[in-house]
């Protein structure tokens, strides 16, 4: 699967210069944004971090922090998150989401059903240390029903990987008659095989649910669960067939409808820029309307 992002590595990079460069962006009256914008997107995050240091060497102050001071709104937000590595950047946004006013649940989901493994066993590393707390007791405590028992499998970070050739349509057929032939729904059958199989057998279960129901996962879980539990199994299941397209999917509709949603634009874009080439998936996958504003949101062509 392509790993590229839309931002890529610059390949005449001189943190030195770069670092001059933004120092002066902020010297005097005024900021240059354009300036400070132009550069940052044109570098890759591990580039940032380089300048970060630089900047502090040279002028002996924190890049963030003299950034924080000179820009303000929306702006900021996104250019500070542009300085974040990428595990420091979830593990801010998760203790946010929790321990913040109300649960967010939107970020618990968004970060958890599409992480991998060895990414949610860093987090978890990352939370207790900056934190000194346990991140799945955090997440327990703030959450409830099913919707908690997935986030709390997901947590474990133990999917299983490969396919179980042996288990792809009995796995079809107990989705089924957990869901679309049982008067009312038995989350947990959903909960657990969903939160516990590898990607490529989902994808296989999803063809063969398919073929015995008539119906695409997503349609059977819109129907059969609601609330914080029916988005974080909707999640589970796109970021199964393709995590780029999630993320695009997410994008999109952070940008439509009524107001923009600004926090998950920003979370969304953050991980697109590290994380994926969505182009050819998403020429593949899509059409019309839906297809040319995930396209222009990739930054041109994966040529």
């Amino acid at each position: 699967m392509a790993s590229r992002g839309t931002v890529k590595p610059n390949g005449n990079f001189n943190a030195s210069a770069d670092a001059e460069a933004l120092h002066k962006a902020m010297k005097g009256l005024g900021t240059d944004e354009d300036a400070i914008l132009q550069l940052l997107t044109a570098r890759s995050n591990a580039q940032r971090q380089e300048i970060k240091t630089t900047y502090k060497t040279l002028f002996g102050k924190d890049l963030v922090s003299d950034l924080k001071g000179e820009l303000g709104g929306k702006f900021e937000t996104l250019i500070v998150a542009l300085m974040t590595p990428p595990l420091a950047y979830d593990v801010t946004s998760l203790r946010n989401a929790i321990k913040g006013a109300g649960t967010d649940e939107k970020v618990l989901v968004e970060i958890l059903a599409s992480r991998t493994p060895a990414q949610v066993k860093d987090i978890i590393a990352a939370y207790r240390q900056e934190y000194d707390d346990n991140l799945e007791e955090d997440v327990s405590g703030d959450t409830s029903g099913h919707f908690k028992r997935l986030l709390v499998i997901l947590l474990q970070a133990n999917r299983q990987t490969g396919v179980q050739h042996d288990k792809i349509e009995s796995d079809a057929q107990v989705l089924f008659k957990a869901g679309e032939q049982k008067f009312g729904t038995d989350e947990q059958t959903f909960v657990t095989i969903l939160g516990n199989r590898s990607a490529e057998h989902l994808r296989k279960v999803f063809d063969a649910y398919m073929k015995l129901s008539g119906y695409e996962m997503e349609e059977s879980i819109k129907r059969e669960t609601s609330g914080p539990l029916r988005d974080l199994l909707l999640a589970v299941v796109k970021c199964a067939r393709s995590v780029p397209a999630y993320f695009a999917e997410t994008l999109y509709y952070a940008m439509k409808g009524a107001g923009t949603d600004d926090n998950t634009l920003i979370r969304a874009d953050f991980r697109r820029l590290f994380a994926c080439s969505l182009h050819s998936m998403i020429k593949g996958d899509t059409g019309g309307d839906y297809r040319k504003a995930l396209l222009l949101l990739c930054g041109g062509d994966d040529a």
